[in-house]
Order: C-alpha cells, then sequence, then structure tokens
C-alpha cells in the first residue's frame, strides 16, 4: 500500500502541491514528442496545395505549437515554469497514412525536464491542424501524442522504439 510520503506532488494533508526542484542541479535536457492527425485523400491534397480557406495549415499549426510550448505552465497545474533555450517543430504529410506527421522538440539548461512542453507543443500543432481544416473535414483523428525522447535529469534518457 502507498503512503502519503510517496507521492511527490501532495502534501502532508493530501493536496497538491508543486515539487521543490530548487536543490537540483540544473542539466541540459531535451525532450522530443509526436502527433499525428489522421485525414482524408482531399484534406490531404487540400494542405499540400494550400487550398484550405484558412491558409497555410502547417505555418499556422507550427507557430501553434511554439506558442503553446511557451505557455505551458498556464495549462498543466504541476508544469513548472521553464526558461526554455529552444523549441522545434516539424509538420510533414505522410502520404502513405494520410496524416500530418508532427515532431516538437523543446529545449532548456534547467532543474526540470521539458517533456510537457513537447508534448503540449504537439498537441497544440494537431489541435491548429484539425481547427484549420475542419470546415471540409469533420472526422479527421487526432493520434498518437507520445514522448518519443528525453534527455538529461535524474531519471537519465528515453527512447521510444516506435514500429514503422
Amino acid at each position: 500500500m502507498k503512503h502519503l510520503e510517496d507521492f511527490t506532488h501532495f502534501n502532508d494533508q493530501g493536496r497538491a502541491k508543486m515539487v521543490d526542484v530548487g536543490e537540483k542541479m540544473p542539466t541540459r535536457r531535451t525532450a522530443v514528442a509526436g502527433a499525428r492527425v489522421c485525414v482524408s485523400p482531399e484534406t490531404l491534397r487540400l494542405i499540400q496545395t494550400g487550398g484550405m480557406k484558412k491558409g497555410d495549415v502547417l505555418t499556422v499549426a507550427q507557430v501553434a505549437g511554439v506558442m503553446a510550448a511557451k505557455r505551458t505552465p498556464e495549462l498543466i497545474p504541476m508544469c513548472h515554469p521553464v526558461a526554455v533555450d529552444g523549441i522545434d517543430l516539424k509538420l510533414s504529410l505522410d502520404e502513405a497514412r494520410c496524416c500530418v506527421e508532427i515532431r516538437a522538440t523543446v529545449s532548456c539548461e534547467g532543474r526540470t525536464g521539458v517533456e510537457m512542453e513537447a508534448l503540449t507543443a504537439a498537441s497544440a500543432a494537431a489541435l491548429t491542424v484539425y481547427d484549420m481544416c475542419k470546415a471540409v473535414q469533420k472526422d479527421m483523428v487526432i493520434t498518437d501524442v507520445r514522448l518519443l525522447s528525453k534527455t538529461g535529469g535524474v531519471h537519465g534518457d528515453f527512447l521510444r522504439e516506435e514500429e514503422t
């Protein structure tokens, strides 16, 4: 049976708290997250040719992902504000799967990781693709939001082995 002290995000009264990372040494940290938006062949063609009425889907989604990563602590209650050094989003079209592939990379020199920033960036970019395309397709699917890799910190590195 778990005891209250086993949970890092609860205080002595069992209420939520933000973990104190002040004693941790800053280290170089990176995180890469991914997401996928499955669309119809017609929607994919419209994205590819710039035919969406709202504009350039991939560019707007890229900017949305950057903006979202910077706002992560405002969205995720126990997430520390992190001085992010870099945010890079890559969006590509996968014609075989008929989807938009999203990769968000976030880096910092800090006391806590940037996994949540990368996941938030990928999620916001996926939601933006949906928003930009919903006038022509309502049944798009946002899927496979996941951490692909991380480096730095006490828990060490992580690399997801993905199926192709």
